[in-house]
């Protein structure tokens, strides 16, 4: 092959500028449509908060198939407030900013995975194909835990929570929009815990073994975490959010058991 065929560097950065521009597009015009269709956006992200949502409507025909009354949540009011001029106008683009960048995302890392393909190996392209996906799957998976179950139970816990009764709860518009965002952020990120352990059992840091006998321990910091996340108090939340977690664990240990086993095999 001739030294003209062979890309050159200015090749590259000109196809990552095609890339970055592309993906850019994308992400404005979704940002776009989602500050169009403003009321559909809010009724989403607001939904949470009422005291009809669907995982308390699924609790509640929980309790009375279980027979356990005290399961159903109580119904509760909350009042938001704006008190700074341009809170709302801000919030509006925050909220279609970061929703614009979520749809967008699928579309971006498809761009980047072109982008560095030619410079993967066959036997790497095997596995970069599946792990983008699944890194793609668990982070929408985890910012979906978090608006249906763990969002929705903290915020009724401490929207409602009181030190004394003439103190009357009204949440901030983006105290309230900045919770929810910043939450679903943190969910997302935790559910990349299986594609983690993948990466640093390939680099030799963490084995399956390692994994095993620190199981109790990883348990103890799953259970303290999914209690920071969620702080109301109920051992049924808790299980909610710690179960979940534990799962990807225990998918952790399986994925890197694989890989041992994939070395071994090669």
């Amino acid at each position: 092959m001739s030294s003209d065929a062979t890309p050159s560097f200015w090749d590259h950065l000109d196809e990552l500028r095609s890339v970055i521009i592309r993906s850019l597009i994308v992400w404005a015009v979704c940002f776009v449509a989602l500050f169009a269709l403003k009321k559909v956006l809010f009724t989403v992200l607001f939904t949470p908060a009422a005291s009809d949502f669907v995982s308390y409507r699924l609790l509640c025909r929980l309790s009375e198939w279980l027979r356990w009354p005290s399961l159903c949540p109580e119904a509760f009011d909350i009042s938001f407030i704006n008190v700074e001029l341009a809170a709302q106008f801000v919030v509006h683009m925050q909220a279609a900013f970061w929703g614009g960048l979520v749809i967008a995302s699928p579309f971006i890392v498809y761009q980047l995975y072109g982008f560095l393909l030619p410079a993967l190996y066959e036997r790497e392209r095997r596995y970069v194909r599946p792990v983008l996906a699944s890194s793609i799957l668990l982070f929408l998976l985890g910012v979906l835990l978090n608006y249906l179950v763990i969002f929705p139970f903290t915020f009724r816990f401490l929207g409602t929570y009181q030190v004394y009764e003439g103190v009357v709860n009204q949440i901030s518009l983006p105290s309230y929009i900045g919770a929810l965002l910043s939450m679903s952020l943190i969910m997302g990120l935790l559910f990349e815990i299986p594609v983690l352990a993948y990466f640093l059992a390939r680099m030799g840091v963490i084995t399956a073994d390692m994994l095993r006998r620190y199981r109790r321990h990883a348990v103890l910091v799953i259970v303290i975490l999914a209690a920071v996340i969620t702080p109301t108090g109920d051992a049924f939340t808790l299980m909610l959010v710690s179960v979940p977690i534990w799962l990807l664990y225990e998918l952790s240990v399986w994925i890197v058991r694989r890989q041992e086993k994939n070395v071994i095999d090669k």
